[in-house]
């Protein structure tokens, strides 16, 4: 294994014979050609943030029409500041110059300035547009005259140009405040099916006593913090739901994220790897340079895209108290862990991105190295899947000077992390346990083979198959699915390989060989390391995956039925669980608020009083499927109109979890909320969007066909479902739970969704 140089650039020796200057010419091209890249990078942003501020203006047509104008009033062919320009030349500085010269700079001022208010009036207008919600809530092609107008308006204020991804950003909407009255009325009802009436009563007049009493203070608190932040809920939600949590954040909060279920491209682990690689540094190259496209909605409502710049470069890094998310730029190196030894991998030489071939030459130089770990490095990993304090504690003590300190430095300031794993797994149509292992292997490994803490962990499986472990706190799992898809459509759909397996292309120089990194691991420091893996090794244990692949039908038969797949769905899991645990439970499901500036997610309850009438008419053999259908579709409308307030800014839980903030910094105590606050989600669901990227289609590739992804149990007696809808006859179910926990079992809750299905469906079908 070629370790790193030992020489460093310059050297200087002083003798009798004078001064002699020694330096590696190959190491000083390369730090020449760095400086060169973070250089251009930098101008990049520059460039993109002036586009950015003109848009939907380009720059060379704004230019254009402030030298039209001014050279119109040089001129006198026509003034068309009228009179404006030679009278602003009587001013200061203007008449220090010559009558020409004062003209032709108060013309210049005052063009530039008209346009830029012009501009400015554009945009402003373009933010009025975009807060109207009406459009979420009318049936596509059945538009009232109303959002038609709408449409035309927006269309035209957005002009022809192709946006960038960050072009929407100052013109995105700000989150806005519900009302205390709405908030709590909502509440109420979303309670009301799983209280009886002694407690519904009770929870009734705590509501009541909180909106006349404190909530009142603690809400006009809140109204200032709205009136002063692009977002009033996102900095608090990451700083407090995540980064204060000092519980271990491998499965707690950590997710995962498959590969093409069929992908069949490779067997060979470094080509696989190298061509993933070369994929996503090719995306965070687009990020840089703006050239993703941003997502719209119906092609003209815009999503926030404030996420995407920490998919890459970022690190959750420990503290005692709270974490923090560090974010670094432009790493031209990752690192790989592969048989308990850490490695940094450059992915850069002579100022640019290394191909496939040159990728695949660092991953093959690391598989086969012999040597072995040095002592404590294999379980070092463990370290981010413990306790966090734990881990600060140790970081502190252990990794803030020397070559800890630089090896630690390495792992966090690299674009990614990959684990590069000996195991082997994929799906068997014949056996579902093995895509279960497939899926739990990737949400937490043995619990020391992921840097947790990193933004990703790209996992690559000796046979090729891959996937990604993702760190919460910077961002939610549709910005990373983003990258991903576009990762894995890149390698299945342009990239490719050669007949044997390997990458395509050839090694046009050689890239400076991956370095092992060092570490003095003293016996403190490891007993330390042995406690947090102790631990992480019995989170793995305790955790009960299961993988459904449901293909009897999908989203083909739900259209049929005129609801909403999603609700439908949400409509069997409420079934299963009603079967599973006898009763009805708080229920969450993630919604997104991206229409929002730095909006990031608000929780739909879809445990209602329809969905419960719906549910209790399933069990009831005496009700006809007439009724059934008739109650089905009352709830599905009922969620569906949940859903789309949730996304327009009208949810419930974000709103209260603010309020109990303000309450904390106010110290003082609202029993309402600590009630409403401490209320387990014994079910918790989420969504996975199918596709973003536009580059996918499984009716005529289905080796494309993705399972999504999943995550752990939030309570310690329920469930986690993560499901993804791929194409219109397949749904993916992520069922996890604990073993520990004698009320839940991930393989019966399996069969009770299995199951739900096909009676929902069986009341259309008689």
């Amino acid at each position: 294994m070629a370790e790193a140089k030992l020489a460093v650039a310059f050297s200087f020796n002083v003798s009798h014979e004078g001064l002699r200057v020694d330096y590696d010419k190959e190491l000083v091209r390369e730090l020449m050609h760095t400086a060169k890249r973070s250089w251009r990078y930098r101008f990049i942003r520059f460039w993109n943030n002036i586009k950015n501020v003109v848009f939907p203006f380009t720059v060379p047509s704004l230019m254009a029409l402030i030298v039209l104008t001014s050279a119109l009033t040089v001129t006198d062919y026509w003034d068309p500041t009228f009179g404006f320009a030679r009278k602003l030349t009587a001013f200061l500085p203007w008449r220090y110059l010559n009558p020409r010269e004062a003209l032709i700079a108060s013309s210049l001022t005052i063009s530039t300035t008209t346009w830029a208010t012009f501009i400015f009036f554009v945009r402003w207008i373009t933010q009025l547009l975009l807060n109207y919600r009406g459009v979420l809530y009318e049936r596509r092609g059945r538009y009232s005259w109303k959002t038609k107008a709408w449409f035309m308006a927006v269309k035209l204020l957005q002009g022809s140009k192709k946006p960038q991804l960050y072009d929407y950003q100052g013109m995105m909407p700000i989150l806005p405040l519900p009302s205390l009255k709405e908030t709590m009325r909502r509440y109420l009802r979303s309670v009301r099916p799983l209280l009886d009436d002694s407690n519904y009563d009770r929870m009734t007049a705590l509501a009541t006593d909180f909106q006349k009493g404190v909530g009142r203070k603690f809400q006009r608190y809140l109204y200032f913090k709205h009136m002063i932040s692009s977002n009033y809920v996102s900095d608090w939600w990451e700083e407090y739901v995540y980064l204060r949590s000092r519980s271990p954040i491998m499965i707690n909060s950590n997710f995962y994220a498959m590969d093409a279920l069929l992908f069949r491209g490779t067997r060979i682990q470094a080509a696989r790897a190298a061509n993933l690689t070369h994929a996503l540094l090719t995306f965070r190259r687009m990020i840089h340079r703006q050239d993703v496209t941003p997502l719209l909605l119906d092609k003209t409502i815009p999503l926030c895209s404030w996420q995407y710049h920490r998919t890459f470069d970022t690190c959750r890094v420990p503290g005692i108290e709270t974490d923090k998310v560090v974010h670094f730029h432009n790493s031209s190196h990752i690192v790989v862990l592969s048989k308990g030894r850490f490695y940094k991998v450059p992915t850069h030489g002579r100022g640019r991105l290394l191909n496939p071939k040159e990728l695949e030459l660092q991953f093959e130089r690391i598989l086969q190295d012999n040597s072995t770990p040095q002592p404590g490095e294999d379980l070092l990993a463990a370290l981010t899947a413990g306790e966090r304090k734990a881990w600060a504690e140790v970081r502190n003590m252990y990794f803030a000077r020397g070559t800890n300190r630089l090896s630690l430095e390495t792992i966090e300031r690299a674009a990614f992390f990959v684990a590069l794993d000996d195991e082997e797994f994929s799906y068997d149509e014949n056996d579902s346990n093995k895509l279960d292992d497939y899926c739990q292997w990737l949400l937490h490994g043995n619990g020391k083979n992921r840097w947790y803490d990193k933004s990703f962990t790209m996992v690559v499986l000796k046979n090729g198959k891959s996937g990604l472990n993702v760190e919460h706190s910077w961002a939610d799992a549709p910005v990373v699915g983003h990258a991903w898809e576009w990762a894995i459509t890149e390698d299945l759909g342009f990239m490719g390989y050669e007949a044997d397996g390997h990458t395509k292309g050839v090694v046009e120089l050689s890239p400076t060989p991956p370095q092992r990194l060092s570490w003095e691991i003293s016996e403190e420091c490891m007993r330390a390391i042995d406690t947090s893996y102790t631990l992480a090794k019995s989170l793995c244990e305790d955790v009960d995956l299961r993988v459904l692949m449901f293909k009897d039908y999908g989203k083909g038969f739900m259209k049929t039925c005129k609801v909403s797949p999603d609700a439908y769905i949400q409509l069997a899991l409420q079934l299963a669980y009603r079967r599973d645990a006898g009763k009805f439970n708080l229920t969450y499901e993630a919604s997104m608020t991206r229409l929002f500036r730095e909006g990031r997610t608000e929780t739909v309850r879809p445990c209602t009083v329809e969905s419960c009438a719906f549910v209790t008419a399933m069990l009831d053999e005496s009700v006809t499927n007439l009724e059934r259908q008739r109650l089905l579709r009352v709830s599905c409308d009922v969620h569906q109109t949940a859903y789309l307030d949730c996304m327009s800014g009208k949810g419930i839980d974000r709103h209260l979890f603010c309020l109990y903030v303000v309450s904390r910094y106010l110290e003082i105590e609202s029993p309402f909320l600590k009630e409403v606050l401490s209320e387990p989600w014994r079910l918790s669901t989420s969504q996975t969007p199918q596709t973003q990227t536009g580059r996918t289609d499984v009716s005529k590739h289905p080796e494309q066909i993705s399972p999504g992804g999943g995550f752990g149990p939030v309570a310690d007696d329920g469930y986690g479902v993560s499901y993804i809808i791929s194409g219109e006859d397949i749904i993916f179910f992520h069922i996890s739970s604990k073993l520990s926990s004698p009320e839940t079992d991930s393989n019966r809750f399996r069969d009770r969704i299995h199951q739900a299905l096909l009676d929902i469906k069986a009341i259309f079908s008689a």
